[in-house]
């Protein structure tokens, strides 16, 4: 009894190894996008991707058929928003009170976009998860999954030019 115990656990950390070496690359890329951290200093998305996999072993017997990836990936998606959310609130509840709040990298593609946003299209553009499917993870109706995305999608396509300041010119005498 003992030795198939161990012989058990021996092959669920294998699979598990063998999960994290072909998919921890793309959910920490993922992962990235979404707390918009540059790649090569992203504490975040680390975190992030470590609370995502760690649930994903805890579940790893359990799963029976389902695909690691999709829970990852969905850990990975509602943790993020709930993270998120708290900080919202507690910047609304307490504007003079800082929380650390992390703001996104100038340098990564997604800075310009709200955290609802980057989670929308990173879930749509990059993972190709169905609108549905977003819809039903982020509990959001199909319409404004459809709306957001394309909304954030304009906003990196066409990103607001930064007004120049005004410089006064020469003053010209009325005649």
């Amino acid at each position: 009894m003992r030795d198939r115990q161990v012989s058990r656990g021996t092959r669920r950390a294998r699979e598990f190894e063998a999960f994290v070496a072909g998919a921890a690359g793309r959910l920490l890329h993922a992962a990235t996008l979404l707390t918009a951290e540059a790649p090569d200093a992203n504490p975040r998305a680390r975190r992030l991707l470590a609370h995502a996999l760690a649930h994903t072993y805890a579940r790893w017997d359990r799963l029976h058929g389902e695909d690691p990836y999709d829970c990852a990936r969905q850990y990975l998606a509602t943790r993020f928003a709930r993270a998120t959310w708290h900080q919202y609130v507690h910047q609304y509840l307490h504007p003079y009170v800082a929380f650390g709040r992390a703001r996104p990298d100038p340098r990564s593609p997604l800075a310009a976009l709200t955290p609802q946003e980057r989670l929308i299209l990173v879930l749509r553009l990059y993972e190709g998860v169905a609108e549905e499917q977003t819809a039903a993870l982020l509990g959001l109706p199909t319409e404004r999954i459809h709306t957001m995305c394309d909304r954030a999608t304009a906003t990196l396509l066409h990103p607001a030019r930064p007004t120049a300041p005004r410089t006064a010119g020469p003053k010209v005498a009325p005649s």
